[in-house]
């Protein structure tokens, strides 16, 4: 029995994807309207901030899904699936380019300040401090970078990260601890804002 269009909205990802697997188009088209813009900006900060680059990919990304939907592995949660297809096409766009970890790859990053902390918070140069940012950012390993984008930017979970890169739950911890460490002593003349900041991200 099809899915009711109208009812696309109240099933999860990985209900959407067994449909796809079965030739439903408009499952796909609703997976295709969830992830569509996350990936997007996934891969636009990945990938140098290449606005055209990014929409290659994520278009790639969503038709190899679509000609292979076989492949989704049902013991992961889609969102990590979909990141770990994404993650690898970037790695393999490195490998192409001769990227090495400390590249220095043109990543914009707009992090905004927390609107509900007080007025102190309110008074931080934005324009300033998201500046001074993405020039930190650069300097960091692809390995570093990229959790920080999967964990403060796309909001995945240190398993999700994991399971993404394929590494250890502990690997992430100690990369996001040695990424809020660093990026915390770099701009330590925001401090103590700075430090608040990035801690009220959290790392559970």
């Amino acid at each position: 029995m099809k899915l009711a269009k109208q009812a696309y909205s109240t099933y999860t990802d990985e209900q959407l994807m067994d449909e796809v697997v079965k030739g439903n188009s408009r499952a796909f088209t609703e997976l295709y309207e969830r992830y569509s813009k996350p990936m997007l900006n996934y891969f636009y900060k990945m990938l140098w901030q290449d606005k055209l680059k990014a929409e290659d990919f994520m278009q790639e990304l969503f038709t190899k899904i679509i000609q292979k939907p076989h492949l989704f592995n049902s013991k992961l949660r889609f969102k990590t699936w979909i990141f770990s297809i994404a993650n690898n096409m970037c790695k393999n766009e490195y490998r192409k380019q001769e990227v090495r970890k400390d590249s220095n790859n043109d990543l914009h990053d707009n992090m905004a300040i927390n609107d509900g902390s007080d007025n102190q918070i309110k008074k931080v140069d934005e324009s300033l401090f998201n500046d001074r940012l993405k020039e930190e950012l650069k300097e960091l390993s692809v390995s570093h970078r990229e959790v920080f984008i999967l964990r403060f930017k796309q909001g995945l979970s240190l398993k999700e990260i994991a399971e993404v890169l394929d590494v250890s739950e502990g690997t992430v911890k100690s990369r996001v601890f040695y990424t809020l460490k660093k990026l915390s002593a770099s701009l330590k003349e925001f401090n103590p804002i700075t430090v608040s900041l990035l801690l009220l991200l959290g790392i559970s």
